[in-house]
């Protein structure tokens, strides 16, 4: 499936800038770049040494089409593992086209989605985990899916599958071997160290797929609905929160009929914010579709802010009416975090401070307009998160495709275990570890077929 053809892109954002890079890979990577390119010094770039730059001017016969430095990359030892050159032109977009379009009639083509990175993984750089990683690293946006990105890059995730995978493999050797002296009724595989192995790999792979719930936020953000009646002051907690004015704020009920939506990174994790209609009866048709999104996001959300009127919590009707209507939030949403807020507190007076606290004690008491105990409201919500795998620098796991295999893995390891205390034929566990390889196969790319590497590749820049 490797191509043998020349490909070029701008590894650099599409647009004006100070500079841009325009990367071109491939068997003749190099003579093309030379046939191209006037050193101010002479050399010749064919000629020149594996990881060095050169300062020159790129040419179109007679025609200079800018000054740039030219970086030289020999296969194997580049991104790609072929010959690789990388020109760092000015940023101009008019400079860009035209030293790509002389790169086009040198004989490149223009590089697909991924292609480089691709390249990469077909020439054994990388593992399809760690390639898989690149995109998710040049679209990290916080500290953490960064640091779960890097982590997975440098094939600390691979590293762990392919070491159960071997252990397996190796075992599943002695399982054939058996079949192979089927008539002779011997045992070549060690049972207790066999189901030892199968013990521990299971033991793995739930670690793994327990840490997807943790990367899975991490890499995509935790939902948090901010929902409660009119007027109680979602919208000002929002801005608040935010430390900007995102949304409309009135004494007007009702002025937020749709969902807005925007993101916060807190000590290093993703939060996207949803601030919903007021939930109230109404006979407005307009109203009463945002209402019905408000619902909609909570049932979405991972947590959800419940907000009230600090001031109507001093009414002992309202106050038993509010712990109703959380009792009724749990008990739709049980495994749902619920963090309870009663705004406007700066305008309460101790006493009624106490008692708000004592008949709701896990209450927060904030002001989003002076932005009193906004900042212990972020310590509450980063304390949803489990950040210990994290800290730890344990491997986590972000991708959907990665979780499914894991789970398949699983399901197949569990077969065989099944199959091992109940002295099952080996040929019927073989097929189950076969499965199980598989499935970790699929992991790492040591099983891929031309969908699925289109599918993965597919997603990623052109440039990269």
């Amino acid at each position: 499936m490797i191509n043998q053809d020349n490909i070029v892109a701008l590894a650099t954002p599409s647009g004006a800038g100070a500079i841009a890079v325009i990367r071109v890979s491939g068997a003749d990577a190099i003579s093309i770049g030379a046939s191209v390119f006037k050193s101010v010094r002479n050399k010749d770039l064919t000629k020149q040494k594996s990881h060095t730059l050169h300062l020159g001017h790129i040419v179109d016969d007679e025609k200079v089409l800018d000054e740039a430095l030219v970086s030289l990359f020999k296969g194997p030892n580049s991104y790609t593992g072929e010959n690789t050159v990388e020109i760092s032109c000015h940023g101009s977009t008019y400079i860009q086209q035209q030293i790509i379009q002389l790169l086009l009639r040198k004989g490149c083509r223009m590089a697909d989605p991924g292609e480089f990175t691709l390249r990469a993984f077909l020439n054994g750089k990388l593992d399809l985990s760690q390639a898989e990683a690149v995109a998710d690293l040049i679209n990290s946006d916080n500290e953490a899916a960064h640091q779960v990105a890097m982590q997975q890059m440098r094939g600390g995730f691979s590293n762990e599958i392919a070491n159960l995978r071997q252990e397996l493999l190796n075992f599943a050797s002695l399982i054939e071997l058996e079949l192979d002296f089927s008539e002779e009724d011997v045992e070549f595989a060690d049972r207790t160290q066999f189901r030892e192995l199968l013990e521990r790999i299971e033991l793995v792979l739930k670690r793994l797929i327990d840490s997807f719930a943790v990367g899975n936020v991490i890499k995509n953000g935790i939902p948090v609905a901010i929902v409660g009646e009119p007027n109680v002051g979602k919208s000002t907690l929002l801005n608040a929160l935010l430390n900007e004015e995102r949304a409309i704020v009135s004494d007007i009920a009702g002025t937020t009929r749709d969902t807005i939506e925007d993101e916060l990174v807190i000590k290093g994790i993703g939060f996207r914010f949803i601030d919903t209609a007021g939930i109230r009866e109404t006979k407005d048709v307009v109203e009463s579709i945002g209402i019905q999104k408000t619902f909609e996001k909570m049932a979405a959300a991972q947590v959800v802010v419940y907000l009230f009127d600090g001031l109507q919590l001093s009414d002992k009707t309202t106050l038993e009416a509010i712990k109703n209507e959380i009792e009724k939030i749990r008990n739709q949403y049980p495994m749902k975090p619920l963090v309870i807020i009663g705004n406007k507190s700066d305008k309460l007076p101790e006493v009624q401070v106490v008692e708000i606290t004592s008949e709701i004690p896990e209450i927060l008491l904030i002001s989003a307009k002076s932005g009193k105990n906004v900042e212990e409201l972020k310590d509450r919500l980063i304390s949803f998160v489990n950040t210990g795998a994290l800290r730890n620098n344990e491997t986590i796991v972000t991708n959907t495709r990665h979780y499914d295999s894991l789970l398949k893995a699983l399901e197949e390891i569990q077969k065989v275990r099944f199959g091992l205390q109940h002295n099952l034929s080996s040929d019927l566990m073989s097929i189950d570890i076969r499965e199980a390889l598989y499935h970790f196969g699929m992991i790492t790319g040591q099983v891929t077929n031309d969908e699925l590497l289109g599918n993965i590749f597919a997603n990623f820049c052109i440039g990269k």
